[in-house]
């Protein structure tokens, strides 16, 4: 892994790196020495690995838990070249959604393909960062929704080292089966009034973890309209089940 570049503000330190052609960037605590959890965040659809969300998110986890995180751009987004492979199936769909067909199944099979690639990928990735002296085998977790979510789940259930994941905006279409093999505690966000993903298959890729501790957060609103608060759960979910290694403030929202 090669770090290119490095800048800190407000106590979090950024670093942009590459492992081989996979472009990332890594948040720590400014000076963090010694083993911490870690992160791993997957981007929504169209976005990238510095999208204003997960930028929110990691800083947060960072500065308040004393985590790292890690984010990488996922095939054909972000700093990664096009793929000729995926852009042409993702023209198609859009071809045949505009024909009448269902748009949940099309994101499914797409997301499904996509995840033969990202899975042994973020294995690597992670590999690579707890190789970095500040950061080190500590436990691990896994924020994603919407195509974080669709790429998440095979991830989090071939991956032994994820000890608890935030997942939702992603349907069991996609993901049912990989789901029946996750253990870990999960927090799953659902968009009530979600266009893109069915509420139905929402709650049936819940149904489907195994977790024995699996919490749904249902709220209204679209697909992109995870409610801010959301965020000071997911905080508390993971210095809960992670360890916490800075100064939580629970006082912001409920």
């Amino acid at each position: 892994m090669r770090f290119t570049s490095r800048t800190s503000s407000d106590g979090v330190s950024e670093q942009l790196f590459a492992l081989g052609e996979i472009p990332g960037v890594l948040w720590t605590p400014e000076g963090a020495a010694g083993t911490r959890p870690l992160i791993l965040m997957g981007h929504g659809g169209g976005q990238h690995k510095k999208a204003p969300d997960i930028v929110i998110r990691a800083r947060r986890f960072v500065a308040e838990c004393g985590f790292a995180v890690a984010a990488v751009d996922v095939p054909g987004h972000g700093d990664r070249p096009m793929d000729d492979k995926y852009n042409r199936i993702a023209t198609e769909n859009q071809a045949r959604v505009e024909a009448g067909e269902e748009l949940a199944p099309l994101i499914a099979g797409f997301q499904a393909l996509v995840a033969r690639q990202t899975v042994p990928e973020w294995q690597a990735v992670l590999d690579a960062i707890q190789e970095v002296e500040y950061v080190g085998a500590g436990p691990v977790g896994y924020w994603g929704v919407s195509l974080g979510c669709g790429l998440g789940v095979p991830f989090v259930a071939d991956e032994p080292r994820v000890r608890a994941a935030v997942l939702g905006s992603g349907g069991a279409l996609a993901s049912a089966e990989a789901a029946a093999r996750i253990t870990i505690p999960v927090e799953f966000l659902v968009q009530w009034d979600d266009e893109r993903v069915p509420r139905a298959q929402s709650l049936a890729l819940f149904d489907a973890l195994a977790s024995a501790e699996k919490t749904l957060h249902a709220n209204p609103g679209k697909h992109g309209e995870v409610p801010a608060f959301e965020l000071d759960s997911t905080l508390r979910f993971f210095a809960r089940h992670l360890g916490q290694y800075g100064h939580l403030r629970t006082g912001r929202g409920s």
